[in-house]
């Protein structure tokens, strides 16, 4: 039960603040207020996540860094597995940073944009649920097989899918692929193609939490990309 009271409070705190983000909205931009406060709360999470992503272009650029050092590492003790991990924590050790160092801060955000995706899922606003207020003419709770005004769901939908393909095109051409080298071995390319699941995942969600991947999801791409040229 410990473990679940930071979690209830969080999921609280965030439901008041995109409830006053959509009265805050109401006035601007009408019936698409619930829209707009999910787009806000999402940016503002991860402007508050920022230092870990501060942290992950780091380890990408300390790791990338020490890229030719491990692969001669690699090749002169390819026969001693031993000795070939020894020296890699060595590598490690004397620049100051660990193979993990850039799965870490990832791993710290996951749990804080779980707790958004369930405020947009299961949050209320104004005493009515969220899911029931609309975006574009679209209930924020539909989903692509919403069969009640199919005709109105299907093209708000079909934008959304085409712009969360769009950054996980742009995702793995400008952050995947050049991670991964000039050559990357099958593996590693086919990884670089799990950007795509978020496209098949919207599908099946309501649009609010569609919303969140999209926002999310541009936001990790921009501020990759924008990290990388600013650290050193």
């Amino acid at each position: 039960m410990y473990g679940f009271g930071p979690i209830a409070a969080a999921v609280s705190l965030l439901s008041a603040v995109l409830a006053a983000l959509t009265a805050f909205l109401a006035p601007l931009v009408g019936g698409l207020a619930a829209g707009a406060a999910v787009v806000t709360l999402t940016i503002l999470v991860r402007l508050l996540l920022l230092p870990l992503g501060v942290a992950q272009v780091r380890a990408e650029k300390a790791r990338a860094r020490l890229a030719p050092q491990l692969a001669e590492l690699t090749a002169r003790y390819r026969n001693d597995p031993a000795r070939l991990v020894d020296e890699q924590r060595r590598v490690f050790a004397e620049a100051g940073t660990s193979p993990l160092a850039g799965c870490l801060p990832s791993l710290a955000q996951a749990p804080v944009l779980l707790c958004v995706y369930g405020v947009f899922t299961g949050a209320a606003v104004a005493g009515e649920p969220l899911l029931a207020h609309t975006f574009l003419g679209v209930e924020l709770g539909a989903t692509l097989g919403t069969s009640a005004d199919g005709l109105q769901v299907a093209p708000v939908f079909a934008v959304l899918l085409a712009l969360l393909a769009l950054v996980a095109w742009a995702s793995r051409r400008y952050l995947m692929l050049p991670a991964m080298g000039s050559t990357p071995s099958p593996m590693t390319g086919a990884v670089s193609w799990i950007g795509f699941t978020t496209v098949v995942f919207a599908a099946f969600v309501p649009l609010a939490a569609g919303l969140y991947l999209l926002t999310t999801t541009a936001w990790t791409l921009g501020e990759r990309l924008l990290l990388r040229r600013l650290l050193p």
